[in-house]
Formats: structure tokens, C-alpha cells, sequence
């Protein structure tokens, strides 16, 4: 299990799959052939397969602990799931729950969940499959999102002709949380507690929020899909198929990495491989990935 010490927190990452899943063509309309050569020395095995030309994503969350609180962070795609537009996502058997627990965390202990934006693969367990009906799965827990997303979403998918939304997730994985009157909506810039705060970062969705942490000096950025994947950072222009406002999501990728270069935050994304977050460093007008030595 990946561990990080931040302050006072301690954050662990929570598998639900890491293999090779996209290719590389299609997930990148800008895609170079040549970035594979010219960065071979970390790009293989852990962020890229070369015999399928596919990209190795993980699928993770993030627990944060701090103070005796737990935060979740993203929560995947989730067990059950009728995802048919997905094949390896496609009703899931996952380990996830137990992964979980083996950090020392059982849902009904979970004080808070974040969900950086409302697409498929950042909302799955936020509920789960009881007795034939979706129920939050953190049933003591605030979920905390955006209202941009929020709203957006909740307009498609209420009409007829675009619903439902994000291959069904909105109806299995956001409204029952919704209904039960567990969500803590976010409107722009806003600080949560001492540590930790949102700001806004539209693009790949209207509502995207970058979550930014702080504890005893120690900062991190929790990016979410701002950026997907390590060669966004050499290459913050590429967008991926995913973005929903291409110009906006360019513009808060940079923002992402201008403040982990500037500030020293850890980049805590949601997809990278292995080591799964790293340090950003400028390098002439652009950034390079330090991944260092705490794993």
C-alpha cells in the first residue's frame, strides 16, 4: 500500500485497478509516437505498455487521515456497475471495500468524501448495491462536490433526449447520495477547514474543483483529472478525449502545475502509474515530474 506523510495527515492510496486500459491514440487526440522513445527511461513498465500501445492508468482513491478524521478522495467506478460503454469496467468484482478496510478504515467511518469532478470513474462508490437498490455506501460521511458539476449534470440528465448522463453513473452514484441528504455542495473558491480548501479548475468538466491541502508546512494538490496521466506534465496542451471544454481544461492544467512548482505541493493525481504522485519542478517554460525516493 502507498503511503505519504503530509504534516500531520497520512495519506494511502486505495487500488481498484491499475493495468494497461486506454490506447494511447484514442485517449490522446494530440499523441506523439516519438514521446515513447524519448521518455522510455521511466515511461515503461509502470505508465505505458508498448506491445499494446495502451496507457497504464491507475484507478484509485486517496484516504487522507488527519486528526481523527478520514477523508476519501475520488471513489472510482465502483462493484455492480452496469458500465457496457467500458468493458473492463462493466459490472466489477473489486477488492476495493476490503483494500479499504486493510488501511484501517471501514465505510461507516469515512467523515467526508470528495469528488473532484462527476464523471464515472470518480463517483462508483459513493453507493452500493442493497437489496436490488443503490444506497450510499458511506452512510456517515458529507460528500462534497461542486454545484457547477452538480447542476450541469443534474439538467442533462433530467431531459429525455441527453439523459441518462456519464454512462448512468449521475442516477446509480450521485442521486441516491443526493436523496439521502448527504451532499455538501461547493460554490467556487472555498476553505473547508484549516487544511484543506477547493478552488475551481473548469474544463475537462464545468465543475472540476482542484483540492488543496496544507498541514505543518507540507502542501499537496489532489488534481483528480485536471491532468490523467505523467506526460500531461511535459506536455500540459494535450487534452485528453474526455475534456469537455478543451481551452478551459488547458488553462487549469497549467494553473495545477504552476502551483506545485511554485509552492513545492505534491501532485496527487487519480491516474498516474507507479509511483502514483510525484513533485513538479520547472524546466525552462515548462515542468518536469520529480518522482522521488519515499516508496
Amino acid at each position: 500500500m502507498i503511503e505519504v506523510k503530509l504534516g500531520a495527515a497520512t495519506v494511502r492510496r486505495i487500488e481498484e485497478s491499475y493495468e494497461p486500459n486506454f490506447d494511447a491514440k484514442m485517449f490522446f487526440p494530440d499523441w506523439d509516437p516519438a514521446v515513447v522513445d524519448r521518455h522510455a527511461s521511466w515511461l515503461m513498465p509502470a505508465h505505458y505498455d508498448k506491445d499494446s500501445g495502451f496507457l497504464k492508468l491507475s484507478v484509485h482513491s486517496w484516504l487522507l487521515t488527519i486528526g481523527g478524521k478520514r477523508i476519501l478522495i475520488d471513489t472510482c467506478v465502483g462493484n455492480h456497475k452496469p458500465r457496457p460503454h467500458r468493458p473492463k469496467w462493466h459490472l466489477m468484482e473489486t477488492r476495493y471495500l476490503e483494500r479499504l478496510a486493510a488501511a484501517g478504515v471501514r465505510p461507516d467511518e469515512v467523515d467526508m468524501v470528495m469528488c473532484t469532478h462527476l464523471h464515472v470513474d470518480h463517483v462508483g462508490w459513493n453507493t452500493q448495491l442493497e437489496n436490488g437498490k443503490w444506497v450510499p455506501t458511506f452512510k456517515n460521511a458529507k460528500y462534497v462536490w461542486s454545484r457547477a458539476d452538480y447542476e450541469h449534470y443534474l439538467k442533462l440528465d433530467s431531459d429525455p433526449k441527453t439523459g441518462p448522463v456519464n454512462a448512468g453513473s449521475f442516477r446509480d452514484s450521485v442521486l441516491p447520495v443526493a436523496e439521502a441528504g448527504l451532499m455538501q455542495m461547493v460554490d467556487g473558491a472555498a476553505q473547508l477547514d484549516e487544511n484543506m480548501s477547493v478552488a475551481p479548475a473548469p474544463g475537462h468538466t464545468p465543475g472540476t474543483i482542484a483540492i488543496k491541502f496544507e498541514s505543518k508546512g507540507e502542501k499537496a494538490l489532489f488534481c483528480g483529472d485536471i491532468l490523467h496521466h505523467a506526460l500531461q506534465v511535459f506536455h500540459p496542451e494535450w487534452n485528453s478525449f474526455a475534456c469537455a471544454e478543451p481551452v478551459g481544461a488547458r488553462k487549469s492544467r497549467r494553473e495545477a502545475l504552476e502551483h506545485c512548482a511554485g509552492t513545492g505541493a505534491r501532485l496527487m493525481p487519480c491516474h498516474f502509474g507507479a509511483p502514483f504522485t510525484c513533485h513538479i519542478d520547472h524546466k525552462g517554460s515548462g515542468f518536469v515530474p520529480r518522482f522521488d525516493g519515499n516508496f
